[in-house]
């Protein structure tokens, strides 16, 4: 071969395979020179670089640079001297495998410009639909077709879903659409939308104009969430549903009190120019308390424990459609106002505003917490010490919190019925007279107490863990634990369970040195459920008052709880005399829970009562003032109390009191019926004998 036609194939190979394996012609042949075979190789080239030129055009999109990208290539030729060597059919000279072809790659010339990104328009997240928003609330709903109606151009779907038994319909001209609406009608029911209205639900008789809007109301007292007719906790937490119920949702924290290693937050939400408090040991905590507030406020949903019902939890004896829960709005005003109260009274003397346990009773008149009234105050966790009894009633045997606020209701009791003395006061009396009963006066109509305690009463109220699911049956079949009754410890803290003895201590046993024991503060509340909190001595002047529900700060288990103060014996109770009955009071547990408090106990508790211009300080361990003197809340207090109740009071029989306090007591029968079958409700129930103080406390009269 000449060096002319080597040169020429050598140039059409090389352009031939620019960016590509070297492809030989077929007229080549090694070591043969031939113009025409050079001439062909020439052809095959120039058509191999077109092909691949018009691939390039396509595959760029710098359609406007192409002369000046192929007018920039160039060819180096090889230095060598060409020696072709033959290679096998599968393998090329550059390692090209023709049976596992690779993807060519396009390397960017010098001066070729970046190519730009695709510019995406960010995305919108849409809001959910009703149908799906629904579904999350309720579960296994049914959508039905009712009707078509209209011309097969222009149909009119009418879609139903039934939500707790009522059927709520939705019109479109689709189904999806028609079901959409369905699902809004259904969700108007109970959730209150953004813009603040609350809309109601779609009633299935008469025509209703889709485009008015008589439907629209500013009722937020709609039923809260529920599953086949009874409440249901949200799936969500409360600051997320908050946010997605409400538009302009502002939350701020406002406060922060205690010392660095136990801070108390307070958070404030603004929905709607309302505001809403919540309180925790951490801003989240407060936070999700504040949500809370509202969403019980405003759309009637609550994340209280008693909402879901309990197992073997029965409804109260006197609404069987009711439940065991007291609604939420009422249980934050309960704990708010006995906070407030407690916050206003120990002004002036904070050095015993140390308290572990808070408690106080709020009453109410036709369940109208507008005008909510602090009967009682108080704080406290011990009892008083066998060496400080007294013979003549001048002690408080009990300063637990709950107990106290339970004698200063009494108090208040008292001073009511004085009013009845006058005729004048008569009218500002919560008693009236009682022309149809055996009792001379009854509590008026709708007047209700409240008790509210920071966490739950010691005893079996408390024995659980708050942390594990014990709700089901114990493992170990012999374990009696559950609903035994317990008792205090002196100048202690925590309960014991009773042993299985008569129930009597003596004086002398424990002066010499026995523990004189207290009944737990769980096992007084499910006597107040059955003798009432009024009392023995004012049982013979009126009919038995009862607890309308209990709020507690901390620690709420519902099944224990209930278990506590009614659920033990109210399948054992009978025979009590009317108008005594077994009461089951409501329960409820604050948004703003309290935090658990480590500090130790103090040995002091306060009291205060409406009426009272200070509060008094007790001694826990002596059973009187600091100061040494006399409580007002004594016994020795109400039975001359009583004794002048009894000569100056309209309607009683008998003017005077000619026994000690045992023994008057004692003569009000229609209570010591009541208090025996109690009794004997524990002991057929096996959860231990009830423990009584020596009977010498109770041998005093009144002074002449």
């Amino acid at each position: 071969m000449s060096y002319r036609c080597w040169l020429l194939s050598f140039i059409a190979l090389k352009i031939a395979v620019k960016g590509g394996p070297i492809m030989y012609p077929v007229s080549y042949k090694p070591g043969r020179a031939c113009y025409k075979s050079c001439h062909h190789a020439m052809r095959v080239a120039r058509s191999s670089f077109c092909y691949q030129r018009q691939q390039f055009y396509a595959a760029s999109s710098y359609a406007g640079k192409r002369s000046r990208l192929f007018v920039r290539r160039r060819f180096t030729f090889p230095s060598l001297p060409y020696n072709p060597v033959s290679a096998p059919s599968d393998i090329n000279m550059n390692g090209y495998n023709r049976k596992s072809p690779q993807k060519r790659r396009y390397e960017m010339p010098k001066y070729a410009a970046a190519p730009k990104k695709k510019i995406c328009k960010e995305r919108i997240p849409q809001p959910k639909n009703t149908v799906a928003m629904l579904n999350e609330l309720r579960h296994g709903l049914i959508y039905k077709l009712e009707s078509q109606t209209g011309p097969v151009h222009a149909p009119l779907f009418t879609i139903s879903v039934e939500v707790d038994g009522q059927k709520y319909l939705g019109q479109g001209r689709s189904k999806k659409v028609a079901r959409i609406e369905a699902a809004a009608t259904a969700l108007r029911s109970f959730i209150q939308f953004k813009d603040g209205a609350v809309l109601s639900p779609l009633k299935p008789a008469g025509n209703l104009d889709f485009t008015s809007d008589e439907h629209l109301e500013n009722d937020v007292s709609k039923s809260a969430i529920t599953v086949d007719g009874q409440k249901k906790v949200p799936d969500k937490g409360p600051v997320m549903l908050l946010y997605e119920l409400f538009n302009d949702v502002n939350f701020e924290c406002i406060n922060i009190d205690g010392a660095q290693n136990n801070c108390r937050f307070k958070m404030t939400v603004t929905i709607n120019e309302k505001k809403f408090d919540g309180t925790g040991p951490s801003k989240k905590t407060a936070k999700n308390a504040a949500a809370k507030a509202a969403l019980a406020s405003l759309c009637n949903i609550s994340y209280s424990p008693m909402v879901v019902p309990q197992k073997n939890v029965p409804l109260p004896i006197d609404d069987k459609s009711s439940s065991m829960e007291l609604p939420q709005i009422h249980a934050d005003t309960i704990g708010r106002l006995v906070l407030e109260k407690f916050m206003e009274v120990i002004k002036g003397q904070e050095a015993y505003s140390r308290r572990k346990v808070l408690a106080g009773i709020v009453m109410t008149e036709n369940m109208n917490f507008c005008e909510a009234k602090v009967i009682s105050v108080s704080t406290g966790t011990k009892c008083v010490s066998g060496e400080h009894m007294s013979v003549n009633g001048a002690v408080l045997n009990d300063s637990h919190a709950e107990i106290v606020s339970r004698r200063c209701l009494l108090k208040y009791l008292y001073a009511q019925l004085d009013l009845q003395c006058n005729q004048a006061t008569a009218y500002q009396s919560i008693f009236v007279r009682n022309t149809d009963g055996q009792y001379p006066y009854k509590l008026k109509s709708g007047v209700h107490f409240h008790l509210y305690i920071n966490t739950a009463p010691c005893g079996d109220a408390r024995i659980f863990s708050p942390h594990e699911n014990d709700t089901g049956v114990d493992k170990h079949p012999n374990r009696k634990a559950r609903g035994q009754l317990r008792t205090k410890i002196e100048s202690g803290e925590g309960t014991i369970p009773v042993k299985s003895s008569d129930g009597i201590q003596t004086w002398d046993g424990v002066l010499q040195g026995q523990r004189l024991l207290t009944m737990s503060c769980s096992d007084k509340i499910a006597r107040w459920n059955i003798v009432g909190i009024q009392g023995s001595l004012l049982s013979s002047i009126i009919e038995p008052v009862y607890l309308h529900s209990i709020v507690l700060g901390s620690l709420l288990h519902p099944e224990h709880m209930y278990r506590a103060v009614c659920g033990r014996i109210e399948k054992s109770i009978q025979g009590l005399p009317p108008p005594y009955h077994l009461n089951k009071p409501r329960l409820a547990l604050v948004t703003s829970a309290e935090p658990r408090n480590q500090a130790k106990a103090p040995n002091f508790g306060i009291n205060w009562t409406i009426g009272d211009t200070e509060l008094e300080v007790v001694n826990s361990l002596t059973g009187r003032t600091i100061g040494g003197q006399v409580s007002r809340i004594t016994k020795q207090a109400f039975f001359v109390k009583y004794g002048f109740l009894m000569a100056n009071l309209p309607g009683i029989l008998v003017r005077k009191v000619t026994t000690d306090y045992g023994q008057t007591k004692a003569n009000v029968k229609d209570y010591q019926i009541a208090k025996l079958e109690l009794f004997s409700a524990f002991k057929r129930e096996d959860l231990g004998s009830w423990l009584k103080k020596p009977i010498e406390q109770d041998e005093f009269g009144l002074a002449e």
